[in-house]
């Protein structure tokens, strides 16, 4: 798709101007944007910008919710030439100093007030950020800040300026080539300061279409807009695809609605990584539990059916009469109720990414009718390398390589792709973009994987994640760690864990609970609790992970690759995982190294043989003040099983 973000706007506007293109819900009520109106909005705000002395090429810094005057404001930059660089709305202050200060960022356009009060305390630190623009004027009535404006102040003066020269938006947007610069941005900086990922309408744009077409989405799909828009996967879904598509994007009112707003969109096309899916199972569970006994065992009856009809029905081979009458039983009692209690009744599409799905949480969203499926990409790839497609969607494999990617393994069994959606570069980071651009244009994914006999790929963990078991009765297995975390996370009382064992004679796992879910267990068993910490303590709850462990490592024992990484020892944490306290990324990823480091004296315990270790935490509020977490943590240790021979 050789085009720009403005433009394929104004094509939108001349086509069906009328036609709905956005909505947002305030005071539970669906407003509707039209291509129209947009174009409107689109036209004041640029003008706003350009009269306010945004310049071509700057960056532009916005950070808020999927928001249509948020959106607008984005295809406003893009329309002046200006580059928007989009930033996590709940990063606190200091993660926002970095990519200012790299992108030299003079404006900002922030959603509300918490926002606001995020720019003015890195002021100083970011001397150049002149204009701080929001939109939610809730809270904000008396703040008196130089360069501190409204959104409605730039879009009158922008519509004023508009009426005195009405071709000026217009010539902006001619003056834009698909080659160049759209937008920035940052990735989660695990390892160190995050780094500006470059890329121009053409990349993203390509991506978009190549996936939209693969799909057959088109402008009578809906989606729900409800994922940070700085992560390159929302980004995709509902900036670059709505345009190219010309769906109907739809943002929630709020984070605490998004299940509500969900039912009441029913989207076409939904996208949410991993964490998203295991919540909304873990809801469901939680529920079964509290129901009548008739009901469960109508429900886990209906669902052995299922677990056996609905994947071959998804795939689309034939299954018995029987089965098929019994299937279309439990469509009606359990799997299309369920479906409509999650808001996926009228989903065709359902995608996963960012990490790997476990294979039963997986299943089970195609086993009641849901077609869930995975691809497989990055910032770096603009999202779209490989797909898979209808039919032959596959728990263990992340699809085959879309149209116009091409993909081969390294010695050392990494990926590398070839694609017109990679990045241009690394922002001022010459060095990090030669380690990973050949010369020839071929991407570093960094990724370990291989391609399988049916031509899908297969993603092991990251290269360096991958890690060999040192002595024991193990020696020289291979360790795959997300692999066996992703395997852990299905349970509904498991909410996320860290696994070492690289270099080590035996495989380990912290463990964070779920504390919904395994609170509902408690409280079900009369067993009294007073908050996290002392709810991760109990020994009903070690009982109760270990024997999810235990399952794990059975099924782990079939595998011969990896029958080595079974889990010997266990411990639950006293805190849950924070991206405030640097144990998870932005986008909810395990940071292992680091988690590794702060939490060494447990390490050292699990491998010592230890049964107890009192364990000190400083810990992040949300409102910026720090305090402490203690307690002396148990741990356990766990069967394993003898690795299955491979039949000759």
């Amino acid at each position: 798709m050789r085009t720009t973000f403005p433009q394929l706007l104004l094509d939108h506007a001349a086509k069906r101007p009328s036609a709905a293109a956005m909505r947002e819900k305030e005071y539970g009520i669906w407003q509707t944007t039209t291509w129209a109106d947009m174009l409107e909005l689109v036209t004041h705000m640029a003008c706003g910008l350009h009269q306010a002395g945004l310049k071509r090429h700057e960056h532009m810094v916005v950070v808020g919710a999927n928001r249509p005057r948020l959106y607008a404001t984005m295809l406003a930059a893009q329309a002046l030439g200006a580059i928007p660089v989009p930033l996590y709305q709940d990063a606190v202050a200091n993660e926002c100093v970095f990519p200012i200060n790299n992108a030299e960022v003079r404006f900002a356009v922030v959603e509300d007030q918490e926002q606001v009060d995020k720019m003015l305390e890195i002021r100083e630190q970011c001397p150049q950020l002149q204009h701080v623009y929001f939109d939610d004027l809730r809270g904000l009535r008396n703040y008196d800040e130089e360069g501190l404006a409204a959104l409605d102040e730039l879009l009158a003066s922008g519509q004023a300026f508009a009426k005195v020269h009405p071709q000026f938006f217009e010539s902006e947007v001619k003056k834009a080539q698909p080659d160049d610069v759209a937008a920035m941005f940052f990735t989660s900086g695990t390892t160190g300061n995050p780094k500006g990922v470059v890329h121009t309408h053409h990349t993203l744009l390509n991506r978009a279409d190549v996936g939209a077409r693969f799909d057959k989405l088109g402008p009578d799909d809906e989606v729900l807009a409800y994922l940070p828009p700085a992560w390159i996967g929302q980004n995709i879904f509902s900036y670059a695809q709505w345009l190219a598509a010309g769906y109907v994007v739809n943002c929630p009112e709020s984070a605490a609605t998004v299940t509500i707003d969900l039912k009441e969109v029913g989207p076409t096309y939904y996208f949410a990584p991993p964490r998203v899916f295991e919540g909304l199972l873990t809801s469901v569970m939680i529920r079964m539990e509290d129901a009548g006994a008739l009901k469960r065992k109508m429900f886990h009856y209906f669902m052995g059916v299922a677990s056996k009809v609905g994947p071959q029905k998804m795939d689309g081979k034939s299954v018995g009469l029987v089965d098929n009458l019994l299937y279309a039983l439990g469509n009606v009692m359990v799997y299309g109720p369920l479906r409509n209690t999650l808001g996926f009744s009228r989903v065709r599409v359902a995608y996963t990414a960012g990490e790997a799905i476990g294979p039963d949480l997986f299943s089970f969203y195609r086993s009641i009718g849901i077609n869930l499926k995975q691809l497989y990409g990055s910032t770096e790839t603009a999202v779209f390398v490989c797909l898979q497609p209808d039919h032959e969607a596959r728990a263990d494999t992340v699809g085959v390589p879309c149209e116009g990617v091409e993909i081969k393994l390294a010695d050392n069994g990494e990926l590398l792709v070839k694609s017109p959606g990679l990045l241009k570069e690394y922002y001022k980071n010459p060095k990090a973009t030669a380690e990973v651009l050949t010369d020839d244009g071929w991407y570093h994914t960094s990724d370990a994987g291989f391609i399988d006999a049916h031509g899908h790929l297969k993603i092991i963990d990251r290269v360096k994640d991958v890690g060999r078991i040192k002595g024991g009765a193990n020696d020289g297995a291979m360790f795959a760690p997300k692999y066996v975390e992703n395997k852990l996370k299905f349970f509904s009382h498991i909410k996320e864990v860290v696994a070492f064992g690289d270099q080590r004679d035996r495989v380990c796992v912290m463990i964070n609970i779920d504390f919904d879910a395994v609170g509902n267990w408690a409280e079900r068993r009369n067993l009294p609790y007073a908050g996290y910490t002392d709810l991760a303590q109990k020994p009903e709850v070690y009982e109760l992970i270990k024997e999810c462990i235990e399952k794990v490592n059975a099924d782990l024992a079939q595998d011969t690759l990896l029958a080595g990484s079974q889990i010997s020892r266990f411990l639950v944490l006293h805190k849950e995982l924070d991206a405030d306290d640097g144990e998870l990324t932005r986008t909810n990823k395990v940071r292992r190294g680091f988690i590794g480091d702060k939490y060494s004296v447990l390490v050292d315990a699990l491998y010592g043989n230890k049964a107890e270790q009192f364990i000190e935490t400083v810990v992040k509020f949300e409102d910026g003040r720090t305090g402490s977490v203690s307690a002396t943590l148990k741990l356990a240790d766990t069967q394993t099983f003898t690795p299955v021979k491979a039949a000759a």
